[in-house]
């Protein structure tokens, strides 16, 4: 069951089974949340929900934790969700970008350090830190 949690529904395990590698399983795991977020149109619900999706992954990644395996994509499931909340039109494609690019960069300060955070909040805190930068910029352009 954690397995299957872990990996967003199995969404992380698809291209080790493809082509042998976990290089690129982040992103379909973030791609999650574009029909998740789009499926909800209340904020405070998907706030809720991704504090619920989060709360899931801490739990389902912790016996996976010591390694941070790249099937593990939970993460940035919650992560990219956290990025476009709200968000419609090209906010929520900008929010998702800078989410993911920030996740995978780690250049916007303090998410390489979210990521040392012990156990399995470190293999969620920088996802949803950058999933914040994400959402900051989503709401920058959506109030041009």
């Amino acid at each position: 069951m954690r397995r299957i949690l872990a990996s967003s529904l199995g969404l992380g395990l698809i291209l080790r089974r493809l082509r042998g590698s976990d290089d690129g399983a982040g992103t379909l795991g973030a791609a999650l949340a574009i029909p998740l977020a789009l499926a909800v149109e209340n904020g405070r619900l998907e706030v809720a929900l991704v504090i619920a999706v989060t709360a899931i992954g801490v739990w389902a990644a912790h016996p996976f934790a010591a390694g941070d395996p790249g099937w593990v994509v939970i993460d940035e499931t919650a992560g990219a969700w956290l990025g476009v909340i709200g968000l419609g039109g090209w906010p929520f494609v900008i929010g998702w970008v800078v989410a993911r690019a920030a996740d995978i960069t780690k250049w916007p300060p303090g998410v390489r350090a979210a990521e040392r955070l012990p156990g399995a909040w470190g293999v969620m805190a920088d996802d949803l830190l950058a999933g914040l930068y994400g959402l900051a910029a989503g709401w920058l352009v959506a109030s041009l």
